[in-house]
């Protein structure tokens, strides 16, 4: 099974990939793990991107393309794999397309979690009383300002991936806003599952 979740910020794609990834037993590839992976590593592409990175400058698509091309090669992702953090823009999603025809591969869905902005910065505030209440620590970014902030680039850059996908008739939509596992049922019964 190969997946990708799309949803802004606070969506809950991150607990609804963890629970695909114990469910159907697929690897979850996060983009930014992959750069540090093959930073640390020192590899050919691990070494580019360091370079672009320390310029302080945003890794080309054609480089994190180039990962996922050698991560969905690995033994691992034989079984599928859900992509996290990618795409983010429809250059990006056409680049994919691209690779897995390359590779004699497709998607079986592509998943958006649809959520109400206004609840999810309800629950980011929620979230971090809840926190500080147990005494636990922030993240920098778990703030109302942030979520804002992180949502409109969301709008700009990668909502128009939706669209993308709906055109090909791959997109299922799922409202994220109901309770977690209500959200993982949905996601089951969109994928077949």
């Amino acid at each position: 099974m190969r997946l990708i979740l799309l949803g802004p910020p606070g969506a809950g794609k991150g607990t609804q990939a963890a629970r695909l990834v114990a469910k159907y037993g697929i690897v979850q590839l996060s983009t930014g793990d992959m750069l540090r992976a093959a930073v640390a590593a020192g590899s050919a592409l691990g070494n580019q991107a360091k370079e672009i990175m320390n310029r302080g400058e945003l890794v080309p698509d054609q480089l994190v393309i180039d990962l996922i091309d050698q991560r969905i090669g690995a033994p691992d992702a034989a079984g599928g794999f859900i992509l996290d953090g990618f795409p983010r823009t429809v250059a990006q999603a056409e680049a994919l397309d691209a690779l897995l025809q390359k590779r004699n591969l497709a998607l079986d869905a592509v998943v958006e979690l649809v959520v109400d902005e206004t609840e999810l910065l309800n629950r980011v505030e929620n979230r971090v009383k809840e926190t500080l209440a147990a005494g636990g620590q922030v993240r920098a970014d778990d703030n109302p300002e942030s979520l804002k902030i992180r949502l409109d680039a969301y709008r700009k850059q990668t909502a128009p991936v939706s669209a993308f996908y709906s055109g090909k008739g791959a997109l299922k939509q799922v409202n994220g806003m109901d309770p977690i596992g209500s959200v993982a049922e949905a996601i089951d019964n969109s994928i077949g599952g």
